[in-house]
Parts: structure tokens; sequence; C-alpha cells
């Protein structure tokens, strides 16, 4: 990507996305740094990969067209970077993937310099993201907790990891708007699909909702979804709440007094959009709260499911803004404590150096060779495992049969692996107390 008439910048950047999210960030990612290097990106094809709706969407505002992003299986992409490879590779993937393609880049020729990172909250930050991205060169977060926090892990793991701090790409560059006036006229509530996960979590929230509609008939309450029936995300929805508004359950039903307010509706689309006629952002966890504050939208963050790792909520607590259904109905917004976002995402650009770290990285594959980094976590099973992991990636499109050989070994070795731990916790459990030293 580089302007008409402009001489194109010296250095090569390919994003590789496969998830809607994460082809979000990358090109937001690989936007903000247009002007020094010649970006492209490209999807890598997986069982995620979005539709061409959710690309558009993805790719709003980043200066990067849909009809410029090609779809490549792995080996055509290994063949790719073998015949001309880039400066730098950033793996906008899902972590296991991560493992899977940065693992095969590693061992080529003149490698080009490896980057990952991630689309949205990683607080707590999870051990394992630091394993699935142990091949990487350099690890770009988006705040200076999480920074500590994936430092700790890398440490703890043995890993000499690089990290660099960057602004969440897709914020709003631009200062916080005056959000109060009669055009806003939507509340917004962001789903996530992970959060809350059950049935009878989710048709609450709908009740939820559907009292919110009732008390603001000024309002558009708006069910702002990713994906649409039939189309892929990087987590998996098991119980669509458009779905659940579209064709109602009794449980819902009898929440709601046996309907729905008209004003309650299932929208897509660019979340940036809905946020220009936004009044308020409601959700129990997403990104979305941070593309909110940036634009000056009041938040609140419902917390009647809890606040923890398993709502993927726990970054948000300082920050002031949660409160739960009755101050839904009642309208009362919340603004972000101005102590908690230094810390957490608005620490300002000046102090983003992952350019720096990439740009040090650059210049020594331009002096030599990069060093080919060698996988320690997670060896068991030598390239049995590896290729049952890239199977289970990249499911109908890896085509290998050593990946179908993989997965009928592996899959009734786990089941057998998970029903030994299930059953030894449950010995744990019912084993009678004994005194230290018995």
């Amino acid at each position: 990507m580089s302007g008409d008439g402009e001489a194109a910048p010296a250095r090569r950047l390919l994003v590789v996305a496969d998830s809607d999210s994460y082809a979000k960030w990358g090109a937001a990612l690989a936007g903000r740094v247009a002007g020094a290097w010649a970006s492209e990106v490209v999807l890598l094809a997986s069982p995620v990969l979005p539709s061409a709706r959710q690309l558009d969407a993805a790719l709003a505002g980043s200066g990067f067209a849909p009809a410029e992003v090609r779809t490549l299986e792995l080996d055509a992409l290994l063949a790719r970077l073998a015949a001309d490879p880039p400066d730098a590779v950033l793996l906008a993937l899902r972590g296991p993937l991560v493992r899977v393609v940065a693992g095969r880049i590693a061992g080529l020729p003149n490698r080009p310099v490896l980057v990952s990172g991630f689309p949205g909250l990683t607080i707590p930050a999870e051990p394992k993201a630091i394993v699935y991205r142990e091949l990487v060169d350099l690890v770009v977060l988006h705040s200076r907790r999480e920074l500590r926090e994936f430092a700790a892990n890398a440490r703890a793991l043995g890993v000499a990891m690089r990290f660099g701090l960057a602004t969440l790409p897709f914020l709003a560059a631009v200062p916080p708007s005056a959000w109060v006036g009669p055009e806003r006229n939507e509340l917004l509530f962001a789903v996530q699909a992970k959060v809350p996960a059950g049935f009878e979590e989710r048709v609450r929230l709908l009740g939820m909702l559907a009292r919110a509609a009732r008390a603001h008939p000024d309002h558009h309450v708006v069910l702002k979804v990713r994906a649409r029936p039939g189309e892929a995300q990087t987590h998996a929805e098991e119980f669509d709440l458009g779905e659940l508004l579209a064709d109602p359950p009794p449980e819902l039903l009898a929440l709601t007094g046996g309907g729905l307010p008209p004003n309650l509706v299932v929208r897509d689309g660019p979340m940036s959009g809905h946020l220009e006629s936004a009044a308020a952002l409601v959700t129990v966890s997403s990104t979305a709260v941070l593309e909110a504050i940036a634009v000056g939208v009041p938040v609140l963050l419902l917390e009647d499911f809890g606040i923890g790792p398993k709502q993927i909520n726990t970054v948000f607590e300082g920050s002031g803004l949660f409160g739960d259904a009755a101050e839904l109905a009642a309208g009362r917004w919340r603004q972000p404590d101005a102590g908690w976002l230094g810390d957490n995402y608005f620490h300002g650009e000046e102090h983003d150096d992952w350019e720096d770290e990439l740009d040090r990285l650059v210049a020594a594959r331009e002096r030599g060779p990069l060093p080919v980094p060698r996988r320690r976590h997670n060896l068991v099973g030598g390239a049995l495992r590896r290729a049952y992991e890239r199977k289970r990636m990249l499911g109908d499109y890896d085509r290998t049969p050593a990946g179908a050989a993989a997965m009928v070994v592996a899959l009734p070795a786990r089941w057998l692996l998970r029903r030994a731990r299930r059953l030894r916790a449950a010995v744990t459990r019912s084993a009678p107390y004994a005194p230290r030293g018995a």
C-alpha cells in the first residue's frame, strides 16, 4: 500500500491473517506504518476465513481494499515467501496457528522478521500465548499492563521474547467527540462470542436488553454482531444471540412477557460506524469498550455475570465502568477512571516503541540471516504432534497424509488423556484429608 506518484518505501511488510478480528487488527496495524512500509494483506485459508461482508467491515478505515486481499493456502504462502521474502511478516493469526506457520517460515533461507500480537483484550495474560508465539521475533502488545504480565510469563517459561508497545491500531486517532445529541439514538450492545457462555445466561442477557429497550423507547437497542448465520468468527459462538432474538425460545418469551420490543434490533457492520450514532456502549466484555472510550462514547460493563478471567473482564477492574442491569434500564452510563487509562491501552502514542523494535530486527536481517528459532515447549509427539496441530488449525485446507494420520491417532489419545485427568481430579477431591508427613 503506497500513495500514487510516490516512491515505494524500501521495506516490505506482509500481513497474514485468518479470522475477521485478526484481519481487522493486522490491516489497521499495517495502516499505521503505511508511510514507511509497503504493505500487503493476505488471508491464510482456514476454517475461520471471513466472508466478503466480514472482510469489508474488517478493512474499513485501514487503507486496504477487499479486492486487493488474496487468499492463500499454507503451501502457496510458503512458496511465495521462499521465492520473494519481504522484510517482515505480521502473523495476524490465532495463537495455535501462529505456532504452525512460524515453524514453517522459520526454516526458510533468508527468512523475514516474524511479528505477531493480539487483536484485543489479553488480560490476564495466559502463559500459553507465549508458548504459541515462542518462534516469532517480536510480539506487539497494546498496554503497559500487558507488557508487564507477558514479560513475567516469558521469564517464567524461559523464553527470550522481544515485546513492542503499540497503541491499539483501530482506536480513533482523533479527539473524543461530543456524544450528547438527538442524532445519537443507539444503545449499542457489543456481542462477545465467549461471554456469557451458557444458554441460560444468554437468555437472561437478552431479557435485560429487552427491558432496556422498553425503558428507552426513543432509542434503538442494537445488538451489534460480528457474524451472520453461517459466517465464521475467531471464537465459536455456541448460542448465537442474533438467532435467539430472531427465533425467541420460550425461556426468553417468559422473561419478556411474551414478546420483544420493536426497538431491540440486530445489526452488523463496522463498529466505528455504529459508534458515530451511539449514545452509549454496553457489553459484558469487548475490545469495543476501548473504541468507545477513544471517541468519547460512555460505557456500561454489565457485572451481572461476574467479574473474572472466565468473563474476560478483569482488565476493567478499577476502570469505573461496571454497573448492573438496573443501571442499564435507568441509562446510568460511565466514563473511565483517568488513572486506569494510562496503564490500560491509553498510554499515549509517544510511548509506542514497536516500530523501533521492528526496525532494529530488520536492520539485523540486512546484516546477515536471522537465527533459526527453536521450539522449546510442547515437544512430546514430535512430527506427529506438529502434523496434528497443522490439521487441527487448517481443517480441510490441510490435505497432507500426515495430517489425516495424526487426527486418527491424536483424537482418541486426547480423549483418554482428558478422561484420565478428570478421574485423577475426582480421586483427589474424594480422598480423605491426610496430615502433612503422614
